[in-house]
């Protein structure tokens, strides 16, 4: 082949190749050219914000817990400035020293601590907890101790921060009076959130909003310009609790639940004329301070998640109603059927029923107060089960409220009227029945119980809980009953209630526990309790005294509950400034002179409560 062809041809391919990178040199810079304009519109904001975060630092800081106070502004929860101190495992120098020195400053064992923070370098963790919640002062002093241990120990320490060692700004809740109320105030976990009581269902007002501050940091790290966002302050909740009080009742409960051998007891104090608690005891309890050491069944308040059969304390609701629609009348005898009588396939006993309603309640007997439901009727009988709150939550604000248990009419059996009238086929919680108890008090009008008083903002205004009323009885009614329930205390099963210098009603209550197992009521286990107000004229305090399980010999509710009713109307009624009124006043005593009172079952009394009964029975005389 010639030379001239053969370079003609060379020239040829030359160019091809030539056409060849061009084109793919074409193609490369259309390949990069797409994707700098899909990054520049559709990665943007990624990678304007990673870029930002290279300069900017992010802190984070939470503004103090709000302060829960009782009603005078005693402080019962609230947050003190705290440290806390994390690792960067990979940071650490020697983890074999770093771990000898955390042993000896934390008391922890150096091989389970190595073991950790092995495993965290290895794994390219960056954070380690080491210590929570530790406050300012103890703080420091640990920060000094571990300074010398690792200057000692070889470890850098650069103006007094060890490399890999970090202290960040934190806060710690706290509970100056311990264990008082602390069913009701409840308690926070270690991220400062609400777990129980009032620290939960007040979360959002008492929770700290988080504080972002933005420092933007050169290419030295030094920083050069900062932004702060805020949000809405947290708020303090005054709760309607007095400290007190609180304290007062708590002795009463734990004492009277130790002499009783109960499994448990709940006490709770209210205002009737505003709904306001004054004090809710739960024994046993716990201190919030180190919940993690008690059991979680310590944390459930009682008072209001509990369900019970109320027993005799329900006969109130049952004569209350039949007096209220004008069925019954206090000196109306009473069918009392021979102490039998039969309801469906149901018999029931009685041996206390007497000529009257009055003398019966005295005594606590079932027949007077199914007569007086009957007079009612199922219809007549449930509407007054529902307007006295049966089957629904008061509306307290507290978490976990129970509404106890009422089946619906249309459910019951042949004799569940009869049954319901004695304290039987419903559960309630001691709440509910201390606001019935309230309702008669408060001449038949039922507040809706409140546990927080008002919300209180950092800028100084406050936002005031309003009471809510509903009618329940007529005033005449709620008048007559008050009455009645005097006798019960005055001669009756409730006089181990009585308190010095002043008057008091109630009525007490020995129901059978409900068995899960049994699938039945066990006659082997009681809930003994004694509902009552005082003074009688004008109810300052109603107390609710209710036991679980008394193992004494004697365990009705007039014989355990009722001495710790007394103990607390005795302590809680001067502090509440009530002055003593020896009785009812000539007009309003209800005439007894003639009544038998010969058979009233005669309750466990000790020497001295028998000679203080004889004194005030013959004061009251004079």
């Amino acid at each position: 082949m010639p030379a001239s062809i053969r370079k003609k041809d060379f020239r040829q391919e030359t160019f091809v190749r030539f056409l060849l990178i061009v084109a793919l040199f074409t193609i490369w810079l259309g390949i990069i050219g797409i994707r700098l304009v899909y990054l520049q519109i559709s990665q943007h904001e990624f990678f304007k914000e990673r870029a930002i975060s290279q300069r900017r630092d992010k802190v984070r800081k939470r503004m103090m817990r709000g302060t829960i106070y009782d009603r005078s502004g005693r402080a019962l929860a609230m947050s003190v400035k705290a440290r806390s101190l994390f690792l960067n495992p990979q940071e650490i120098e020697n983890p074999f020293i770093a771990a000898e020195i955390l042993a000896s400053v934390f008391k922890f064992k150096k091989e389970e601590i190595l073991k950790e923070l092995l495993k965290a370098k290895q794994e390219g963790k960056r954070f380690f907890w080491v210590g929570r919640k530790i406050e300012e002062e103890q703080a420091k002093r640990i920060s000094e101790t571990l300074q010398r241990e690792a200057q000692a120990k070889g470890l850098s320490v650069i103006k007094e921060q060890i490399t890999g060692f970090y202290w960040q700004e934190d806060q710690k809740r706290v509970y100056p009076l311990g264990s008082l109320a602390a069913n009701v105030i409840g308690f926070s976990n270690i991220d400062d959130v609400g777990q129980a009581g009032i620290e939960l269902s007040q979360e959002s007002n008492l929770r700290g909003a988080v504080v972002r501050k933005w420092q933007e940091r050169d290419r030295l790290g030094r920083v050069f310009d900062s932004e702060m966002e805020e949000k809405e302050p947290p708020k303090d909740v005054y709760l309607t609790i007095s400290a007190s009080i609180q304290h007062r009742v708590e002795e009463a409960l734990k004492e009277g639940v130790e002499k009783a051998k109960a499994k448990s007891g709940i006490a709770i104090v209210i205002e009737p004329k505003t709904g306001e608690i004054l004090a809710m005891a739960n024994y046993p309890s716990f201190d919030p301070n180190f919940y993690s050491r008690f059991s979680s069944e310590l944390f459930s308040n009682r008072a209001i998640q509990n369900v019970f059969a109320p027993g005799s304390t329900f006969k109130v609701v049952s004569y209350g109603a039949a007096l209220d629609r004008g069925l019954i009348a206090p000196d109306e005898v009473v069918d009392c059927g021979n102490g039998v009588i039969q309801i469906a396939d149901r018999k029931f006993k009685d041996t206390h029923c007497r000529k009257s309603f009055q003398d019966s309640i005295v005594v606590s007997s079932n027949i007077a107060a199914i007569r007086a439901a009957q007079r009612l009727g199922e219809d007549g009988f449930y509407s007054y089960l529902r307007a006295f709150g049966f089957g629904e939550q008061t509306g307290i604000e507290l978490p976990a409220e129970s509404t106890g248990i009422l089946s619906q009419k249309e459910r019951w059996s042949s004799a569940s009227l009869a049954s319901i009238a004695i304290g039987y086929e419903i559960g309630v919680t001691a709440l509910q029945m201390a606001l019935v108890f309230a309702t008669v008090a408060n001449d038949g009008v039922m507040m809706k119980p409140r546990i927080v008083k008002e919300i209180r903002y950092s800028e100084g205004t406050y936002r005031k809980m309003e009471p809510e009323a509903r009618k329940v009885l007529e005033e005449q009614t709620a008048s007559v009953l008050r009455k009645m329930l005097y006798q019960v205390v005055l001669r009756g099963t409730g006089r181990l209630a009585d308190p010095d210098g002043y008057t008091a009603a109630g009525k007490t209550g020995t129901a059978w526990k409900y068995d899960e197992k049994l699938k039945k009521y066990n006659s082997e286990k009681y809930v003994s309790s004694f509902i009552g107000f005082a003074p009688v004229q004008k109810p300052a305090a109603v107390v609710a005294v209710v036991l679980d399980e008394p193992r004494t010999e004697r365990r009705n509710g007039g014989d355990v509950a009722a001495p710790i009713f007394r103990r607390i109307m005795e302590q809680i009624l001067p502090e509440l400034q009530i002055p003593p009124d020896e009785a009812l006043v000539a007009e309003e005593k209800i005439e007894t002179s003639n009544t038998d009172f010969s058979e009233v079952p005669r309750v466990a009394v000790q020497d001295s409560d028998r000679k203080t009964d004889e004194k005030r029975r013959r004061k009251r005389e004079d």
